[in-house]
């Protein structure tokens, strides 16, 4: 076996082989798609600058979430997501302490039809606490686009092959004051990164604990149609947690 060496002559030789290898594969692609009309720069921006709603805005439509109790011996906000229309909604675990802490969390073991679901639902809520809501102008939010990337909606209308916007949001929400309870969270939002800070619930902050709160931050979060609004909620802390933010999709 010839042992490798680090000579001049085998590395250039090395870099010559990779260059002739793109260049193979460019010609080949080229090849493919050579009675395509060639690429614009209009049509290369076209996912940041393509942003326009291809249907009536109608809130009713999106997608909202509530609270619908505390557990405070499981340590536990109840949140209920409604899907609209005769759709079945969605119940999740917020974890207000633990290792879990601030994780959102579906609780997949409840995917009855939507009439007994409700029916779950209201038997649950009389044995939760209520969470009282609080001054949303207490908080302010915040946000900031990590990621950009292209997607394009399959549906046999004429818009379908339009590219819009899909952002990786991150969402922070603060005290007014710089006293209180914050929280952040990274969501998957579409065609423009605007969020709204929409509600925030007090949670009754135990004995010796950190003061806790929920908020509840919109934003365009589902691509069908395209542009609905979409919910997540976020929990607020007065004390720093060490799990990662909860990436609601």
């Amino acid at each position: 076996m010839t042992a490798v060496t680090d000579e001049p002559k085998t590395a250039a030789a090395l870099i010559a082989l990779a260059r002739s290898r793109r260049m193979q594969r460019a010609l080949a692609h080229a090849y493919l798609h050579r009675h395509e009309p060639l690429p614009t720069l209009r049509s290369s921006l076209g996912y940041m600058t393509a942003t326009t709603r291809v249907t009536d805005e109608d809130a009713a439509r999106g997608h909202r979430m509530t609270v619908l109790g505390l557990s405070r011996y499981e340590g536990i906000a109840y949140i209920v997501e409604e899907l609209g229309g005769d759709d079945a909604p969605i119940v999740y675990r917020l974890y207000l302490r633990g290792p879990r802490q601030g994780h959102l969390v579906p609780l997949h073991a409840w995917c009855d039809p939507a009439a007994a679901l409700r029916a779950r639902i209201a038997a649950l809520v009389p044995t939760l606490e209520p969470a009282p809501a609080a001054a949303r102008e207490a908080w302010m939010l915040s946000t900031r686009i990590v990621q950009r990337r292209a997607l394009r909606i399959a549906g046999p209308d004429a818009h379908a092959t339009r590219p819009i916007r899909k952002l990786t949001l991150q969402l922070v929400v603060e005290p007014v004051s710089g006293d209180g309870p914050s929280g952040h969270s990274t969501v998957t939002a579409f065609l423009q990164p605007h969020a709204q800070l929409a509600e925030v619930w007090a949670v009754p902050a135990s004995s010796g604990g950190a003061e806790l709160a929920i908020a509840r931050v919109t934003f365009t979060g589902v691509p069908c149609g395209t542009g609905l609004t979409k919910d997540t909620v976020l929990l607020l802390s007065s004390e720093p947690s060490g799990s990662a933010p909860d990436l609601h999709m």
